[in-house]
């Protein structure tokens, strides 16, 4: 990616955020002055505004070409509901880290970077794209917060300091280990390199696999509580680090979550039903438009681009 497109990139990112913000609460004033001076810092910042606010027009276009192909829809399934509505379609609309993650975190990436940092303990994290950590270490414990995307954990020694990576109520507590950690479409998971990993629910509450030995993996629905779990070969674990998405029996929103994470602008799915559809396969997600198709197509689905910032998912 060009340091033009990345540029351009990131304005999009913090247009969207803002017009959602705008959306979210239409009557607060700050919002509305926020999105004034944020408009008026440069002849860049106001095309960026005008590239969301025409894909709001070009709504009506893809209803248009669904109706000639004899499907139904409706302005909200198809990219208003997923993108500028209240609702944003829990389990189909994937956004990167917001401007306030990105002020909370003290490592983020970008889309398609993947980056290794060397935290204060010495332990090694390989970050995903569009992915952001935050760590706190007192001299009792090794906390990392995963605030958004994924991260392969290398963990150093501690010297009596327990190692402890937490996303939402799930915390996995690293015991001489190297794993992996993600949350996509509201799934976690936690997959297992070498060592072991004890998971745990906030308030104490254990998971039926509260322990996992290398090779094996968790998921957790955080919509349905549902847990999953497996094995798979240690060169499978993170293979995103050498951009290969590996999927086992996952939601389609979830993989292709992953997948838009090397894609620039957004990906949404317009109907939440199709993304709770199960896929299984490797894809590979450093060429991302055709991952996204191999991921949908099986189950009926198609890839819709309506800008260069905006995808959108729907069933024929």
């Amino acid at each position: 990616m060009t340091d033009e497109t990345s540029h351009d990139d990131k304005l999009f990112e913090e247009a969207l955020d803002l017009i959602i913000r705008v959306q979210g609460d239409p009557s607060n004033p700050v919002a509305r002055e926020l999105v004034q001076r944020w408009r008026a810092r440069s002849a860049e910042h106001e095309a960026a505004w005008a590239e969301v606010a025409e894909i709001h027009g070009m709504a009506g276009q893809v209803l248009e070409d669904r109706r000639k192909a004899g499907g139904t829809a409706t302005r909200r399934n198809v990219i208003l509901g997923g993108v500028a509505g209240a609702g944003i379609l829990g389990a189909g609309a994937l956004f990167v880290p917001d401007l306030l993650t990105r002020a909370r975190a003290d490592h983020a990436t970008s889309t398609g970077e993947v980056r290794q940092v060397t935290l204060a303990d010495g332990t090694l994290v390989t970050l995903g794209p569009d992915s952001a950590i935050r760590t706190e270490f007192t001299p009792a414990v090794r906390q990392v917060e995963l605030l958004a995307g994924m991260a392969f954990f290398e963990v150093a020694k501690g010297a009596g300091r327990p190692f402890l990576s937490r996303v939402d109520d799930l915390t996995a507590t690293a015991l001489g280990t190297a794993f992996d950690l993600s949350r996509d479409a509201q799934v976690v998971s936690v997959a297992v390199d070498h060592g072991l990993v004890e998971v745990a629910l906030a308030g104490g509450a254990r998971l039926p696999a509260e322990r996992l030995a290398p090779g094996d993996w968790l998921t957790l629905d955080e919509r349905t509580r549902a847990i999953g779990r497996g094995r798979r070969a240690p060169d499978q674990i993170a293979a995103w680090r050498d951009g290969m998405i590996v999927a086992e029996r996952e939601t389609v929103a979830s993989v292709v979550a992953r997948i838009a994470r090397w894609q620039p602008g957004r990906v949404v799915i317009a109907d939440p039903r199709f993304g709770a559809l199960r896929i299984s396969g490797v894809f590979d997600a450093s060429v991302p438009a055709m991952a996204l198709e191999a991921v949908v197509q099986p189950h009926g689905g198609r890839v819709w681009q309506i800008s260069p910032w905006l995808t959108v998912i729907s069933p024929v």
